[in-house]
């Protein structure tokens, strides 16, 4: 079982001024003012089980096809193995491109229909409940709405804002994503 959601917007800030070290009776200060050097986005993969990190998929985007994309990944590493994936809500949790992708994987020859016309293709409602089939081989399950702190991924990116990206700065958002893949190789503390 994965649990796998994104972390998008992560910005790359460089601080300005450095930092105030502190006196006798006053705190560490920093200068509000900072220059911002673009974002980057992360989908991230924990095993529940073993509780490990999968590689995380870094882009500018967080889409479609994006998501497929990073799922496709994962599925990669053990091709043949049952995929189940916990994940909220999310439209592109339920998206076209991820219904292809598994009926393709799971090799089913269903005729997925036209989306927004017909079949399973035809309403998110309908895609849902296509990935949640317990009998396919990669399939997804997701918390309910306004739930997703019960997924364990969110652990997990917690970690990374308080130990890599609170009161950092980076000149370049190529640093954050560098950080990103330091921290999901390594377990949590």
């Amino acid at each position: 079982m994965v649990s796998v959601d994104e972390m998008t917007g992560i910005q790359a800030l460089e601080h300005k001024f450095p930092d105030k070290l502190p006196l006798p009776g006053h705190p560490a200060a920093r200068d509000f003012e900072y220059i911002r050097h673009g974002t980057t986005s992360l989908i991230g993969f924990f095993h529940i089980a073993s509780g490990t990190m999968y590689p995380p998929y870094l882009n500018e985007t967080r889409t479609e096809m994006d998501f497929c994309e990073a799922v496709r990944q994962i599925i990669a590493a053990a091709p043949e193995k049952e995929w189940v994936f916990v994940c909220d809500g999310l439209n592109t949790h339920k998206s076209e491109m991820l219904v292809k992708l598994a009926a393709q994987e799971c090799h089913l020859g269903n005729e997925l229909g036209k989306k927004g016309k017909s079949g399973i293709l035809k309403s998110q409602q309908s895609r849902a409940e296509f990935l949640h089939t317990p009998s396919h081989r990669i399939r997804f399950v997701y918390t309910p709405k306004h739930s997703s702190w019960m997924n364990q991924i969110e652990i997990w990116f917690g970690i990374i804002n308080r130990k890599l990206l609170k009161r950092k700065s980076y000149i370049f958002s190529f640093g954050i994503r560098y950080s990103n893949a330091i921290s999901a190789r390594s377990s949590p503390q």
